[in-house]
């Protein structure tokens, strides 16, 4: 690093000197011989019999110009990632020749780390091969890739995505090139593709060790993708038909498929070797559907183009399908050759083994090949695997081409079989056969019921059961249980209705997967039970409020075993949880279907009612009892609001019911000040849930009260069932009060000047905001009678702004505040509690002040000790780097709360407190480089240079 600020004094500009003399001798120190052109690394946990969850395996592999003498080189040093490495050697102490002078090296090596955590497994090769062309001086540049490991107790076992394609390839100029890392993943993990710059570790493998076996990898310096102009000028795409299609004479593109991670470059134009890296991001999901990001591989993988007049084959493959597990797929994969050479066709992905690929054929300009998979329930996963087809030409001359494509296989779970369905009383029980998928018993079956039969049937290897299907989940149960009882919930199903029921199995993550649904099962209960139609408030009051509440008399054409009778229940609010109702009455006489509920708060409560009807399954003694619930059946609550402004009054009201009240109109009624009669002023259509109607009426008149109650009308939608069942809301009154007019605000303005001058040396400055406002005047007839104003605040732009006071006059003055910036706003509030519209907001902002001092005497007297600013508005956070006259760092760290940024100490730290325990600087000069965010709204970062002097 070349310092900017040494200029100035001649002490600094010796300094400068001496530097750059520094720097081109490490400049020209010997280069480590060059050969490495690609690698990965893949990482496995622990599987051993005696499983350690902190042992992880691994296995590297690189790919080097068996040419160079670098290539005898047998060892490697792996950064582990927790502070430690290790010498790793070459498989059988050789690379494998794999053509084109590459060396194809496999490493296999492990370690135990000492607690959970993640890790980045690292390699830095020296050094990279001679003359790739997409960054400069590739000889003088160390190669680095990582894996990153994941060592979590939640977790279990893991491995890594592993790439089974190699990682060196070759392109034809001006013809299309296409990769296909083949990556699997053995865990059912979502696999993510993403291309990033290829990246180096400057100070090599023995700076690494030297400054404590933790790499710092950075992105090459001069670094671009192979398709820009400036290292492949003249690239354009040509004819190809995707994805991407082809945009021929367009400037060429290089594009990763960040799903199936299929890399494409449109195509190439000059000869050469050029460096591509992506990573491969390992994605768990758990239980809950939600995804984790839990490991990631990163491959630097080599392209050479050349020039040829072969012409690339083209292979074709099937469409993206799909399988159920346990069927057998076979499918024909074939190629052609325009220049009708023979084809070598092969295959790659995790599926291969036990999946084979065969050529079966291979002619001048003809291929073909059978693939064959005989899937198990193993396979089921919710992320199809990936199988890419390789083809590649045999030129009699030159060198050969390839085309491939991935080809997506989802494998999805077979139908559980034999769904039956009885009843038993008022609940279905379901029985199927034994499934044949159970993951080992940690498959779940997954029980859905409608009413009615569906007319919807899974299109094939559809999954589960979709929501348009209208079924709804009412439980599971591990896969390896063959019934399930309906209760409905304990409260029974309802007699006169057919309810149908589907299963599916669905699979353990992180894997996932789920079966195709079932065949639908139906049974119908018989008879018809009670149900309610009426909950309708008699009067409106606190303390002697009355509702009626009434339903049917239950049928059955059996009859009901005594004793029967209904128990009827009441809570409050309109969806109360199950234990917060209470028992009203019990009656014994089925045909008293009547209750009037007295002394009841309807004025400001709504109540929910439950009703059980109860019998014995059969006469004999000693019977079990049968409860069937119906509800829950709420009051109409009816709210109003007011509106100043459009001089109109807004009713909502709202219900829970198991009928329907938006087939019907719903009738509205007001009662107008002085009159004791309520008269009908509109209908309309209410929804399943509730309604809105807005009273606009030109009689409405300023600070009156007018009072209102709605009627609905709703019915259970069957010939059969009952209909127009006309109930009423509670009375409520809302008063048509003016508004307060708002207020208009305005806030002094920061005096920065002022600010500087006032702050105290190392000391923090508290701060004032004085706010004024007025009164506006809108609306034209707003009120003018404040009572008091409430004053809001947010520290920042953004966000929501909350009351820090309140006062009766129209001026305030927010006090002994660390930081000035922030936002504020008013409103208005009456003698009766009406409040205006928010006034405009007003924002105050901090200063920026930083002035810093150019001497400090760390001598432990307590005067002068650190180097801190000498005034400073409010600051969130500094950045400090601090260099000897050389240029080297000594000190890096985050000021300390009272913004000391550096006590004179040599150590590192990387963040927090600024102080530090290692070697004291020497007297003399030392240059900082500080980047400042400052307390102000838009949390403004600024950069300060400068020297200061240590005297000891």
């Amino acid at each position: 690093m070349i310092f900017p600020l040494l200029r100035g004094r001649a002490q600094r500009s010796r300094a400068g000197l001496a530097f750059l003399v520094l720097l081109s001798l490490l400049l020209a120190r010997p280069a480590w011989a060059t050969h490495i052109r690609a690698g990965d690394i893949q990482a496995k946990s622990d599987t051993t019999a005696a499983r350690n969850p902190l042992r992880v395996f691994f296995k590297m592999i690189t790919y080097t110009d068996r040419t160079s003498p670098a290539d005898a080189k047998n060892d490697e040093v792996i950064f582990f990632g927790d502070g430690t490495n290790a010498t790793v050697f070459r498989q059988g102490n050789a690379g494998v020749n794999i053509g084109n002078n590459i060396n194809r090296n496999v490493y296999y090596f492990e370690h135990t780390y000492n607690a959970p955590g993640q890790y980045f497994v690292s390699f830095i090769g020296e050094n990279r091969a001679t003359g790739i062309r997409n960054f400069p001086l590739s000889d003088q540049r160390n190669f680095y890739i990582h894996t990153r490991v994941t060592i979590d107790p939640l977790l279990g076992v893991n491995r890594s995505p592993v790439l089974n394609a190699p990682a060196v390839d070759r392109a034809a100029r001006q013809q299309v090139f296409l990769h296909n890392p083949a990556a699997s993943d053995a865990d059912g993990d979502s696999l993510a593709f993403k291309l990033r710059v290829c990246q180096w570790e400057p100070r090599g493998v023995q700076g690494v060790i030297a400054g404590g076996n933790r790499p710092q990898p950075v992105n090459l310096p001069g670094y671009v993708y192979p398709q820009d102009q400036s290292v492949s000028p003249g690239g354009v795409q040509v004819p190809y038909t995707g994805p991407p299609v082809g945009v021929p004479g367009s400037a060429a593109i290089l594009e990763l498929n960040e799903i199936t991670g299929q890399l494409v470059w449109n195509s190439p134009s000059t000869q050469g070797d050029y460096n591509v890296a992506f990573v491969i991001e390992e994605w768990r999901r758990d239980a809950f559907g939600s995804r984790r990001l839990i490991g990631e591989v990163v491959r630097d993988m080599q392209i050479t183009v050349f020039a040829t007049n072969n012409l690339r084959p083209t292979v074709f493959i099937p469409l993206d399908t799909c399988v159920v597990a346990g069927t057998t797929i076979t499918r024909n994969i074939r190629a052609t050759d325009p220049d009708n050479n023979n084809i070598r066709l092969t295959a790659y992905g995790g599926v291969l083994p036990p999946a084979t690929f065969v050529q079966t054929v291979n002619q001048p300009g003809r291929a073909v090949g059978r693939f064959t998979w005989n899937t198990s329930c193993s396979d089921i996963a919710t992320d199809p695997k990936i199988i890419v087809f390789k083809a590649e030409d045999v030129p009699a001359a030159g060198t050969p081409l390839i085309d491939e494509r991935p080809w997506r296989v989802t494998v999805v779970g077979p139908p559980p079989t034999n769904l039956q369905a009885t009843v038993t009383g008022v609940s279905a029980q379901l029985t199927w056969d034994r499934y044949l998928c159970q993951a080992n018993g940690a498959a779940t079956i997954r029980i859905f019921r409608k009413e009615n039969p569906s007319n919807w049937t899974p299109s094939t290897c559809e999954t589960g059961i979709p929501a348009s299907a209208g079924y709804v989940q009412v439980g599971q149960v591990a896969a390896n249980l063959q019934s399930f009882t309906d209760t409905n919930a304990n409260k029974g199903l309802e007699r006169g209705k057919t309810y149908c029921y589907r299963i599916f199995a669905e699979f353990p993550r992180p894997a996932g997967g789920a079966s195709i649904a079932s065949q639908e099962a139906c049974v119908t209960l018989q008879g018809r039970a009670a149900l309610f139609t009426n909950v309708t408030v008699d009067q409106t009051s606190t303390t002697t409020g009355q509702i009626t509440v009434k339903w049917t008399k239950p049928v059955s054409t059996t009859g009901f075993n005594p004793p029967v009778g209904y128990r009827l229940y009441r809570a409050e609010t309109q969806n109360p949880a199950t234990g917060a109702y209470t028992l009203v009455r019990t009656i014994s006489n089925l045909n008293d279907t009547t209750h009037v509920d007295t002394n009841l708060d309807t004025e400001t409560k709504a109540y929910t009612y439950r009703l059980e009807f109860f019998s014995n399954l059969t006469a004999q003694p000693g019977s079990t009892a049968i409860v069937e619930n119906a509800g829950p059946a709420s009051s109409v609550r009816l709210s109003g609001v007011a509106n100043a402004l459009n001089n109109s009054i807004k009713l909502s009201w709202t219900y829970n019911v198991p009928w329907d009240n938006s087939r019907q109109r719903t009738r509205i009624f007001r009662r107008n000040p002085g009159s004791t009669t309520f008269t009908l002023v509109a209908d309309t259509i209410a929804t399943r849930n509730g309604g809105t109607f807005t009273d606009r009426s030109s009689t409405l008149r300023k600070n009156q009260t007018y009072c209102y109650y709605v009627e609905t009308n709703g019915t259970y939608g069957a010939a059969n069932l009952p209909s127009n069942l006309v109930n009423l809301s509670q009375v409520r009154c809302v008063n048509l009060a003016s508004i307060p007019c708002p207020p208009v605000l305005t806030l002094r303005p920061t005096n920065c000047d002022s600010v500087a001058a006032a702050l105290p040396r190392g000391q923090a400055l508290l701060y004032s905001n004085y706010l004024r406002w007025t009164l506006g005047s809108t609306p034209a007839d707003c009120g003018r009678n404040i009572a008091f104003y409430r004053v809001l605040y947010r520290p920042t732009e953004d966000g929501p702004l909350t009351e820090i006071g309140r006062t009766p006059v129209q001026s305030f003055v927010h006090r002994n505040l660390a930081s000035a910036a922030g936002c504020y706003a008013v409103i208005a509030v009456d003698s009766l509690g009406n409040e205006s519209a928010q006034s405009n907001v007003e924002c105050q902002d901090n200063c920026q002040i930083f002035v810093l001092p150019n001497i400090f005497t760390p001598n432990g007297d307590q005067r002068n000790d650190v180097f801190r600013p000498i005034y400073a508005s409010p600051v969130n956070r500094v950045k400090v780097q601090v260099f000897n006259r050389w240029g080297a760092k000594v000190y890096e760290g985050i000021a300390s709360p009272d913004l000391t940024l550096w006590d004179g100490g040599g150590a590192r730290s990387n963040e927090g407190g600024g102080r530090d325990t290692g070697a004291k600087a020497t007297g003399g000069t030392y240059y900082y480089l500080l980047e400042v965010e400052f307390a102000d709204l838009k949390r403004t970062v600024k950069t300060y240079k400068g020297w200061v002097e240590i005297m000891r």
